[in-house]
């Protein structure tokens, strides 16, 4: 008599490997696109901390921070507020967008008319681009 052996054929092990394989090329892309967009969204989040922070730097000081002291301004007091500025306005770390580049700040926006523009360059840190790469702008 013959003992049967326990255990999987190859043809079972091939099936397997293949519907592993084939989860892996059609939702793995799906979960790293939605990554993505959580990002761009933490980005935003962030803008509307920093913008509660220029808010109140401009109560404390009775102006915004000029374009050359750029965000800095909320962390450190520029040499002409040292007895207005009531900061610092926030952590250093609100200063960096998800993907630990710095944001940009412009005084006279140029998205937004009539008021300041924070940014940030995306997921590739460089002014443009498409999709993770697109800037991000307050609204």
């Amino acid at each position: 008599m013959r003992k049967s052996r326990k255990g999987f054929t190859i043809i079972e092990l091939l099936a397997v490997a293949t519907i592993i394989a084939l989860l892996a090329v059609f939702v793995v892309p799906r979960a790293f696109k939605g990554l993505g967009k959580a990002k761009r969204d933490i980005a935003k989040g962030k803008m509307a901390i920093v913008e509660g922070a220029l808010a109140r730097f401009e109560y404390s000081c009775g102006r915004l921070p000029a374009d050359t002291e750029g965000l800095e301004a909320l962390l450190i007091a520029p040499s002409d507020l040292q007895d207005r500025w009531d900061g610092p306005y926030l952590k250093k770390s609100d200063l960096l967008d998800p993907w630990d580049h710095p944001y940009y700040y412009l005084q006279q926006g140029t998205v937004n008319m009539n008021s300041y523009d924070i940014f940030s360059y995306g997921a590739d840190g460089q002014p443009g681009g498409e999709g993770d790469n697109a800037d991000i702008y307050n609204d």
